[in-house]
């Protein structure tokens, strides 16, 4: 393993971290040359995933450093390999967190390359030269043609560019459910951040009831008049949590903090499903009563596939739905990730890259 190869000749500037501080300074680094599968992408936008805080201060003890976050990655076609067909100079693309997997088990077979035993992500993962891959917090990117798709002209660039890992994340779950269409269920959403106000809009475009459960009574008037929420579930007060018992068909659960999942699972009627796709660094607690009583199911999802990843993008583009943002500057990089660390942002930091500025890594 090693973080290039001989093939590694283009020169790029970034930003990286180099322990577990969580900050990041200014990093040059070598991408592979344009291989025939392959194209050059200028990124414009990169948005900060709460991944990028766990990676960066190796907290699931994985970090390979230098780590170059990000994978909520659009930009622009620079080059393409002779392979590439869907693709050309000038297209507007993103990349999500997927940068590679084997392309021959079943699941890769069935769209669903998150799943396959080889995948590698687009940061800190090992691409199939063996080199160690970096990501969008940085000017230029090399990326598989594969695991790239096309964004619609309908959608600017950085409101898009968190789609492509917390838009695909409460999408996925939606479509596994048969949410996308049909008659109108009552879905439940638990916390009101960078994936949970997504969850509320997918919810509403598929014309669902949409019931936001939060601990901030506070977020109430913005789930309601803002994203569209039907109705709003307080979970520390009892009375609203026991008014709520048996009224939900679906719950998804965007919560990355250790919580009770007892008083959710409750919320559901009997046979209903309780989604989580949060992903807490401790494990949590599943009581078995709520589940046998009521005959609930509790499963979890992570991205979506390529193809999926693509079709939501165009959904997306269709309904005018995309993430509401705070757009910040590379010398911004640090104040972000640590205001992203307090929840101190409506909903998701996305860094100009292309206009940026240099990071001083304060």
């Amino acid at each position: 393993m090693s973080q290039t190869t001989p093939n590694h000749t283009q020169v790029v500037s970034g930003w990286a971290g180099h322990d577990k501080s969580g900050k990041v300074t200014p990093f040059t680094f070598k991408r592979r040359e344009n291989g025939i599968d392959d194209v050059t992408i200028e990124v414009s936008y990169c948005g900060i995933c709460h991944t990028d805080i766990h990676y960066l201060k190796n907290d699931w003890g994985i970090t390979r450093y230098p780590v170059v976050p990000g994978h909520e990655i659009t930009g622009v076609i620079t080059k393409t390999g002779s392979n590439v067909k869907e693709f050309k100079v000038g297209d507007r693309v993103g990349v999500g967190c997927l940068a590679c997997s084997c392309l021959e088990c079943e699941y890769c077979k069935d769209s669903q390359e998150q799943y396959c035993d080889k995948h590698q992500f687009t940061y800190n993962g090992i691409f199939w030269d063996g080199s160690v891959t970096f990501g969008g917090y940085s000017k230029m990117l090399v990326a598989d043609r594969r695991f790239v798709v096309h964004v619609p002209e309908g959608l600017p660039m950085d409101a898009a560019a968190p789609l492509l890992c917390a838009g695909i994340t409460v999408f996925t779950p939606f479509k596994d459910y048969n949410l996308l269409e049909g008659p109108s269920k009552k879905i439940g959403v638990v916390g009101l951040g960078g994936l949970g106000h997504l969850a509320v809009k997918f919810g509403k475009g598929f014309g669902h009831h949409v019931t936001v459960i939060s601990t901030s009574p506070s977020k109430e008037a913005e789930a309601k008049v803002r994203l569209g929420a039907n109705d709003f579930l307080v979970s520390t007060d009892k009375e609203q949590m026991e008014a709520g018992k048996r009224s939900l068909d679906f719950i998804i659960d965007t919560v990355s903090a250790v919580h009770s999942l007892g008083p959710i699972l409750e919320l559901l009627k009997v046979k209903g499903t309780l989604s989580i796709v949060g992903a807490p660094a401790e494990p949590m607690g599943l009581p078995s009563f709520p589940i046998i009583f009521g005959k609930r199911s509790v499963r979890g999802s992570m991205i979506g596939g390529m193809k999926e990843t693509q079709e939501m993008m165009n959904y997306c583009a269709e309904k005018s739905i995309t993430c509401d943002i705070e757009v910040v500057k590379t010398d911004q990089i640090n104040e972000a990730l640590d205001r992203l660390a307090r929840n101190d942002v409506r909903y998701r930091f996305v860094i100009d890259i292309a206009g940026a500025k240099s990071c001083n890594g304060e």
